[in-house]
């Protein structure tokens, strides 16, 4: 039954409402699993195959932590930003995010930013 219910629940989109209430749920239950000393093979197995929801919804948030972070500082310095810009920002893996950061303090005008996001693209 959880194996089922792991598959289940890592087939899910990402941004799929019970999915985050779930996998908050189920890190709970990890973290309770975790602390207990004495698991049983089952709580381990259940432990280990949890990880790997575990760390991809890590990354998911870190990335989205990333994106709003720098949508607010290109607001800030260059005004309300063009939708489609921040759609290509949402679009860069965390790695490229964390080039912009960097990047961004020599953009002096918007057209830095569509220069630099053109040549992530191509």
């Amino acid at each position: 039954m959880q194996s089922q219910a792991i598959v289940e629940l890592s087939k899910l989109p990402l941004n799929h409402p019970y999915k985050q209430a779930t996998l908050e749920l189920v890190y709970n239950l990890r973290q309770n699993l975790r602390i207990n000393q004495n698991l049983e093979s089952d709580d381990r197995e259940l432990i280990m195959r949890l990880e790997p929801l575990y760390q991809q919804d890590r990354e998911r948030a870190k990335q989205e932590g990333q994106q709003d972070l720098i949508i607010r500082l290109i607001n800030r310095r260059f005004g309300e930003t063009d939708a489609a810009l921040i759609e290509r920002i949402r679009e860069l893996s965390i790695e490229q995010l964390e080039g912009l950061v960097e990047a961004l303090l020599d953009f002096s005008v918007v057209a830095d930013l569509e220069a630099w996001l053109n040549q992530q693209a191509g």
